[in-house]
């Protein structure tokens, strides 16, 4: 427990400073976030982390991630996808070069991995450049849902959510940690309403589905580590796992708010 709130108090030292000032300093950070996360799903892949399908890979997620101004070197008419598209057929080309050492499927997976957290990670840097409380919504949605689901599972949680995926989570949780967002977030809203775009009813309706797709991207992530045979995405962070195990809720809401025309 010590470990885990040493972890905490350092991590919230370097994130919040950065998150404040915004521009290239944050951009960074979340670059470097996008990247260790990519260095999770190889690991979990049971990949080297230090190869050359590995190295692709973080290519590959940092062109989909990085603001568009960094690529201006690419010619005329081409994006980040473009290049993307490249890397994506370098990591096919090396299951050749490979001799079938590394398959389809590694490549397959590697690639899944990397639009699931690229584009994650490219929509916080897109709603950082929307607005600081943009992204603080985002943020609130996601830690206010795990803790209401955390809490009020604890005290009333009876029947299971996903037993075979995550045993500890219940429906009551689940739900009571929605309504929780909905509630405190909606208070945010109304406070911040020249920062949103949309009346206050329908910010409510969309904070309801942002909660819940960001307890599925927790899932997902719980899906992942399942299936591969892990209890963490990675040690990075001592007490909480990796990067994915921090922000996988973030992932799946950022794409949402996206979606919705918000960021």
């Amino acid at each position: 427990m010590k470990q885990r709130v040493t972890t905490a108090i350092i991590a919230l030292i370097i994130f919040i400073p950065l998150l404040i000032i915004g521009g290239t300093p944050f951009n960074i950070l979340v670059v470097a976030m996008g990247i260790v996360a990519m260095t999770e799903f190889v690991s979990m892949k049971k990949l080297f982390v230090v190869s050359p399908a590995a190295f692709i890979s973080y290519f590959a997620i940092a062109s989909l991630l990085v603001p568009r101004t960094w690529l201006k070197f690419l010619p005329k008419g081409e994006n980040y996808m473009d290049l993307f598209f490249v890397f994506l057929l370098c990591l096919l080309a090396f299951s050749v070069i490979s001799k079938n050492m590394f398959n389809f499927d590694d490549a397959g997976a590697l690639v899944l991995g990397a639009v699931y957290a690229g584009f994650g990670f490219h929509f916080m840097i897109q709603a950082r450049t929307e607005s600081l409380w943009m992204l603080l919504y985002a943020l609130l949605i996601v830690w206010i849902t795990d803790s209401g689901a955390y809490l009020i599972g604890r005290k009333i949680g009876k029947h299971k959510l996903a037993p075979k995926i995550s045993p500890n989570k219940t429906w009551e949780g689940s739900i009571g940690g929605t309504l929780a967002a909905v509630v405190i977030v909606g208070a945010y809203i109304f406070f911040m309403k020249p920062y949103f775009k949309y009346n206050f009813a329908l910010m409510l309706v969309l904070t309801l589905v942002f909660s819940v797709g960001g307890q599925f991207g927790d899932l997902i992530e719980s899906a992942f580590k399942r299936h591969y045979g892990v209890k963490d995405s990675g040690k990075i962070l001592p007490g909480h796992g990796g990067i994915l195990d921090r922000f996988d809720s973030l992932l799946f809401v950022l794409p949402l708010m996206h979606f919705a025309g918000l960021i």
